[in-house]
């Protein structure tokens, strides 16, 4: 598997579990006072989220893309649905 596919894969993960967690986790927790699964979901979020951020800037540097990408690629993250955006617009193979 190349290291882009690799990145592609973690990005969309990335987003699902961000997705999950503000649609799933964060309901339970603050309407119905359920937090268990707000830490399950956090913690898997947490891991990928840094899985995400050390193979962009892996990927980056290998591919020598520039700064600017790195950028959009890290906020993308920081964004509901950024990654899939990002995967939609910069990642294409």
């Amino acid at each position: 598997m190349t290291l882009l596919r690799s990145f592609r894969i973690t990005a969309i993960l990335e987003g699902i579990s961000y997705l999950l967690l503000f649609g799933v986790g964060m309901p339970l927790k603050y309407a119905a006072d359920i937090t268990q699964p707000n830490i399950y979901i956090g913690y898997v979020h947490g891991f990928l989220f840094i899985a995400y951020v050390v193979l962009a800037v892996w990927l980056c540097r290998k591919m020598s893309w520039s700064l600017k990408r790195f950028g959009i690629l890290f906020i993308a993250s920081l964004l509901p649905f950024g990654t899939f955006y990002a995967d939609r617009k910069y990642l294409k193979e």
